[in-house]
């Protein structure tokens, strides 16, 4: 399938702003072509409004967004050229599939023999080609949300917009969507994705790269593997992946010391004496003797099918450990030993543990559990609470007339919704 015109999206210090309340601040994004970016982030991070800001939706107030060579700063949605796919799917009614399909494509003005062609092509790549003739309410809801990438898909966009497209359906489903989505990437190589959602899960297996966003700013940019394995800050490291975030002095001799416990791990030059965060995967964490042993008493137990998951009180901060499923576990109350290697330790700087909403190495229980990279939830000591869950798309709205799934009227978000602050970054 080749595309209308040339991919790529360049965010170039852009700023939105509602009755003086900024929601997204001075982003500066470079999404290559052919490349999936997720914005990923809590709620009222400025993810969507980026979008938006891309779509046509909102207008910045300075800055300028490009798509390809082009300034799109100024034009209306129906003339950037792009393919756009909600989170509730915004299908007609009363149109069966192959009609809402072609619904972009006749706004456009193609001629019939373009249609069917283009109909067929997208709905054979999605996998719906024995489903043209249905009408949207004979169908799953995985179904309908092949379908919408299908319509977004037929006007060849050489840019995708896909805002939290998954959101809506269920647990199986998600999965079986995800496996589709990669596919699809890799039979357009050429189309570039901006993909939105605060689903780690989602972004670790889609995206070529990560911008993580909280609180109107960019916080971290890079590969899923990069930011997971070398977070730049502590909401980096609670947000991408399940992390022990606990605060640590830098040792006069190398190493770093937690509640008069030394452990030898790398400190990059960091001055003696200096408090910083240290970031340990709770897989990473091994029950027994070993290197960087911490003592501590059990606080809790989960069992997760194929691992145990312990929370272990050590010098007043809650250490989580994923470990393959034990035989015997200890039990509530116990006192246990854990280790970790020297190398699976990442020191961060103390004052990047303030960018979490949440102290970092504060006692945290069990609640308010993430989705973790393998599927399972994951939890972070000091797990930042985003503002209220407050959509800032009108899903389920039909498309406009230039046949992308759009919000026909641009409604802004809430301008409650993304406080500014944070410290943040171009990419």
């Amino acid at each position: 399938m080749a595309t209308s015109a040339a991919g790529g999206i360049r965010f170039d210090a852009v700023t939105v702003a509602y009755d003086g309340n900024v929601v997204l601040d001075a982003l500066d994004l470079t999404v290559a072509p052919g490349e999936v970016m997720a914005l990923l982030g809590p709620s009222g991070s400025g993810k969507t409004t980026a979008l938006r800001a891309v779509a046509g939706f909102v207008r910045p107030a300075s800055g300028r967004v490009h798509l390809g060579d082009r300034d799109v700063t100024d034009l209306p949605p129906h003339r950037r050229g792009i393919g756009m796919v909600v989170q509730q799917y915004a299908l007609f009614p009363h149109m069966r599939v192959e009609d809402n399909v072609a619904f972009g494509l006749k706004a456009r003005k193609a001629d019939r023999s373009e249609i069917r062609a283009r109909v067929a092509e997208a709905l054979e790549m999605t996998g719906m080609a024995a489903y043209a003739r249905r009408h949207p309410r004979e169908l799953s809801g995985g179904q309908q949300q092949r379908v919408a990438i299908a319509r977004a898909l037929a006007i060849r966009p050489a840019v995708l917009l896909l805002d939290e497209p998954l959101s809506a359906l269920d647990a199986r489903l998600r999965s079986g969507m995800l496996a589709e989505l990669a596919r699809l990437h890799r039979e357009l190589p050429e189309v570039s994705i901006l993909y939105v959602t605060h689903d780690q899960l989602e972004a670790l297996t889609l995206a070529d790269r990560i911008a993580v966003m909280d609180r109107a700013r960019l916080q971290a940019c890079g590969t899923p593997q990069e930011l997971y394995r070398a977070p730049a800050n502590a909401f980096t490291a609670s947000f991408v992946g399940s992390a022990n975030l606990l605060p640590v002095t830098v040792g006069g001799t190398g190493g770093v010391t937690l509640g008069g416990t030394r452990l030898a791990v790398g400190t990059a030059g960091a001055a003696p004496g200096a408090r910083a965060t240290l970031c340990v995967r709770p897989h990473l964490i091994g029950l027994g003797d070993g290197p960087n042993r911490l003592s501590g008493t059990v606080a809790e137990i989960q069992w997760r099918g194929a691992t145990h998951r312990l929370y272990v009180d050590v010098a007043g901060h809650r250490v989580m450990a994923d470990l393959r499923e034990l035989r015997t576990p200890p039990a509530l109350g116990d006192t246990v030993t854990l280790h970790f290697a020297p190398e699976d330790a990442v020191l961060l700087p103390a004052e990047a543990a303030g960018e979490a909403t949440g102290a970092a190495g504060r006692p945290a229980g069990p609640a308010g559990d993430r989705t973790g990279p393998a599927g399972d939830p994951a939890e972070t000591a000091g797990t930042p609470a985003g503002p209220a869950d407050k959509p800032t798309d009108p899903a389920g709205t039909p498309t406009g007339p230039s046949g992308k799934a759009t919000d026909p009227a641009g409604t802004p978000a809430d301008p409650s919704d993304e406080p500014a602050e944070a410290v943040g970054h171009g990419c």
